[in-house]
């Protein structure tokens, strides 16, 4: 496997190939990202991944400083999987001028869930990809980059900014990858106690209760449902932001009977330091 730190470099290793294989992460690397790289593999002639802890879609007050950079074990982990290109660029790199030209995805997709309780996140997930996108893809016929379902409305966004901008690129959502105990893996899931570890696992049982109650219920319930799982979490210590049932088409709520439509519960919630996310598809 071949590490470059440089745009050039990633451009001249990938000179001679058609149809990259990419999967673009921040590192600290668990078992969904080797996931998202095996099942990206036999799409492409090149398999690239990336390692970048994008600054812009950190608020003030978020972990940017302190999320874990953990390269040389990561690179190890890609090898095995069969990564061919680790692009690792360094801050000035991607970022030489300040970045005053940034994507702004539709409000109606990036300013609900998500992006409501982490404001601007989508401008910096959008920006970052696009110009990784940029970097990877110049001059490929076409392509295809791998993205996690756990990060559920991240997908939704990078599929549309890919169709808006009418980008070559095939958007693969793996399905999320969980431990024995159904805790979705996470990157943060190492900022955890063992305590906290224990308790964790309760966002994606409380996802499923709210699911199955939505699926035994009709419209006029949901609100009810919703309040009730929020509050069971508060009630053992978690600090919820939402758990909802949406559309999975463009993740509004639900506008006819419940059975009429593909749909999806959401949930984050804040478990002492940690902020966990997680979804289901029902």
């Amino acid at each position: 496997m071949h590490i470059v730190h440089t745009i050039a470099e990633l451009r001249d290793k990938l000179s001679g190939f058609e149809r990259p294989a990419f999967v673009p992460t921040m590192g600290n690397l668990h078992d969904g990202h080797i996931a998202l790289v095996k099942q990206a593999r036999p799409l492409g002639d090149v398999t690239v991944s990336s390692i970048f802890v994008n600054r812009l879609q950190f608020a003030p007050h978020e972990d940017f400083d302190s999320y874990p950079r953990t390269l040389d074990a990561d690179a190890q982990r890609l090898e095995e999987a069969g990564c061919d290109v680790l692009f690792a660029p360094r801050e000035r790199e991607l970022y030489p001028e300040p970045q005053t030209y940034k994507v702004h995805p539709a409000n109606d997709l990036a300013d609900i869930l998500e992006g409501h309780f982490r404001p601007g996140f989508f401008i910096g997930v959008s920006t970052v990809v696009l110009k990784l996108f940029s970097c990877v893809y110049a001059g490929m016929p076409a392509g295809v980059a791998a993205f996690g379902k756990k990060d559920y409305q991240q997908v939704m966004v990078v599929r549309r900014m890919v169709r808006q901008f009418a980008l070559p690129i095939d958007i693969l959502a793996g399905e999320t990858q969980r431990a024995q105990d159904g805790l979705a893996l996470s990157s943060r899931n190492g900022y955890l106690s063992p305590a906290e570890r224990r308790e964790a696992v309760e966002l994606s049982r409380e996802l499923r209760a709210l699911g199955d109650a939505a699926k035994a219920s009709n419209m006029a319930d949901l609100p009810t449902l919703e309040a009730q799982a929020m509050q069971a979490l508060a009630r053992r210590g978690w600090k919820p932001d939402y758990l909802t049932v949406r559309r999975r088409a463009d993740l509004q709520p639900p506008q006819g009977a419940l059975a009429d439509e593909p749909l999806v519960v959401l949930g984050a919630a804040n478990l002492g330091n940690t902020r966990l996310i997680d979804n289901l598809e029902i």
